[in-house]
């Protein structure tokens, strides 16, 4: 799969329109980066009983603009090196596409990213882009997604089209890797509902517009779900989790309004597949208080709320719960940032922490400290899988 998608990458580069050499541009840019894992507790799994755990990273950026900039050419590789978990040890091209430029409209092929969203803590509408679940438990890691995406720019707002030809499974975690449940996924049993397996032609199309004070979004996706589902099965006679694909059809909305120092956030889906139908919501709102004590700092207070359609039967963590959190921005040179989020599931009265703070030294380095607490309120929540996996990590990024 792999080789298909970087062939269809390249097919893009070289379908592109060849440039003079007055008007072209080069830039490369990467990022090295050295992460360190501390697990207080020793995982309840076999495979997990370790309290540490290292991985290096390599993720470059090499672009190509020329056509007095009506084009241009993005190559993103990324690798990843893991000392524990050989899952997580893996490749990817994030992004590998050729992008025209026109008068009222633009015209992107190839691997790319697309984000959808304005939540903080849960991204419901983001469907197009499969999750990399082993970089890390926040879902906002991302596989690059083979695509023809045309955007058509009017006054009534931006309409997106896309053309999704071949899926991207889900990464999991193996057999030595933290944050998964007992039963380890088998990744190479995947099953489709659909006879093309992972070659099926999803579509998509969103509308966007701005209004003043107001930014939203409506979308349809058709095609595999990015969500699987799973079976218990058995390989060498050992259980495990065989994901399944199925078709869906997903109709989402985001919006989100800036009244002064507040921000109002709404993200609604309704998801139609063959083994359910069912409807989820996140909204919150965030609050900042800018240049607290006549400093440059500002200080956002957050407050958000899931929902979830199907319950305690939801195959999700947050199905029911509360958010708060708090972000602070010194606006320094160094671009500190802090971020503390604390999640209360009301339906099993599970708790869960997130810290993340960040600061740049220098002109190339940037030091992150992240930090993840779970305590489950309930044996059946899914939370009890990983509530031995508390951790705090310390990452080191060379930016070149």
């Amino acid at each position: 799969m792999r080789v298909k998608l970087f062939a269809m990458g390249l097919t893009s580069l070289l379908l592109s329109p060849v440039a003079g050499a007055d008007d072209t541009v080069f830039d490369f840019t990467g990022k090295l980066s050295s992460e360190f894992q501390a697990y207080p507790d020793e995982g309840q799994f076999v495979g997990q009983a370790y309290h540490s755990n290292a991985s290096i990273a390599l993720e470059t950026a090499f672009y190509w603009g020329f056509n007095e900039g009506d084009d241009s050419v993005i190559f993103t590789p990324f690798i990843r090196i893991d000392q524990q978990d050989e899952e997580r040890t893996h490749g990817d091209i994030r992004e590998l596409s050729w992008i025209h430029a026109g008068d009222d409209w633009e015209l992107r092929s190839g691997l790319r990213k697309v984000f959808w969203g304005v939540t903080e803590f849960n991204h419901l509408v983001d469907v197009i882009n499969q999750t990399d679940a082993v970089e890390d438990s926040d879902g906002e890691d991302k596989l690059g997604q083979p695509m023809v995406n045309l955007s058509l720019v009017r006054e009534w707002g931006i309409v997106d089209l896309y053309v999704l030809p071949g899926f991207r499974e889900r990464t999991f975690a193996g057999v030595d890797g933290r944050l998964r449940s007992g039963v380890v996924v088998d990744t190479d049993s995947a099953r489709y509902e659909s006879g093309e397996g992972d070659q099926h032609i999803d579509t998509a199309i969103r509308w966007s517009q701005s209004f003043d004070l107001y930014d939203i979004g409506l979308y349809w996706f058709k095609g595999t779900n990015r969500d699987p589902r799973f079976e218990l099965g058995l390989k060498n006679g050992t259980p495990v989790l065989i994901p399944v694909y199925e078709q869906m059809d997903q109709f989402g909305f985001d919006g989100q309004a800036t009244l002064d120092s507040w921000l109002l956030k709404l993200e609604l889906m309704r998801r139609d597949t063959r083994s359910e139908d069912y409807s989820a919501m996140q909204a919150g709102v965030e609050y900042t208080f800018y240049g607290v004590s006549e400093t440059n700092t500002d200080v956002g207070v957050l407050v958000e709320y899931g929902w979830d359609e199907r319950g305690k039967g939801a195959d999700v963590l947050f199905q029911n719960d509360l958010f708060f959190g708090s972000r602070i921005t010194l606006n320094d040179e160094s671009s500190s940032e802090f971020l503390a989020g604390l999640g209360y599931d009301i339906d099993y009265q599970s708790h869960s922490l997130v810290v993340e703070a960040s600061s740049r030294f220098g002109n190339n380095w940037k030091l992150s400290l992240d930090a993840r607490i779970f305590e489950s309120g309930s044996n059946q929540d899914l939370m009890t899988n990983i509530e031995q996996d508390d951790l705090v990590q310390l990452t080191a990024e060379y930016y070149f």
